[in-house]
């Protein structure tokens, strides 16, 4: 089973992209690294004065996705998964069944931190949303308005801090490994995305 990596800034189009692949290879596995949010007192508190803690690795349960990554690579029949509530800013985990069986199975790992996982990033299939600045804010502000219930000026604040420190995070990322630029909403990058996975996969 190959493993994608799929990572961008907010709004870039990852759950998207995620979701349109769910289309195609559907009996796809997916991990949102936005599920597994870390929801204890340290973060709340530390949320209240700054407004990029939920971009900082600090913020998410690194040792329980991996945990989580470990028993789908182990093909365990039951899996914990994690899920994360942005209104309440709580957690909860359920155990799903999993079918390793699917001749259009992918590992999907999404996210703005599935490029600090500990696996070997050599072995996955990297790719990197890269939409203009401007677009990915719009996308936000609609998200976490209506989702979120965030107003406008928490939104720009907190947009500005994230689109920083993912293109900080993400420059040793690109240094070391290869990694593949695609806009989920060009519809001729994505019809290549697309015969580049059917053929590895049915190779």
């Amino acid at each position: 089973m190959f493993t994608i990596i799929i990572t961008g800034p907010s709004g870039s189009g990852k759950s998207y992209l995620t979701n349109k692949l769910l289309e195609i290879f559907d009996d796809s596995i997916v991990l949102k690294t936005d599920s597994y949010y870390k929801d204890n007192i340290l973060i709340k508190f530390l949320s209240i004065f700054k407004l990029d803690i939920y971009d900082k690795p600090i913020s998410f349960k690194k040792k329980e996705i991996n945990k989580t990554l470990i028993s789908i690579y182990n093909k365990e029949k039951h899996v914990s998964f994690f899920h994360y509530n942005f209104k309440i800013k709580e957690s909860s985990q359920s155990k799903k069944k999993i079918n390793y069986t699917g001749k259009n199975q992918f590992l999907i790992i999404e996210g703005i931190f599935s490029h600090l996982l500990n696996i070997n990033y050599k072995d996955t299939i990297n790719f990197i949303c890269k939409v203009e600045k401007e677009k990915c804010f719009k996308r936000r502000v609609k998200r976490d308005t209506l989702e979120r219930d965030r107003n406008m000026t928490e939104v720009k604040n907190k947009f500005n801090k994230s689109w920083h420190l993912f293109n900080q995070n993400i420059k040793n990322f690109k240094k070391i490994n290869k990694v593949i630029f695609l806009n989920p909403a060009d519809n001729n990058s994505y019809d290549k995305f697309i015969l580049y996975l059917n053929k590895l996969k049915n190779n």
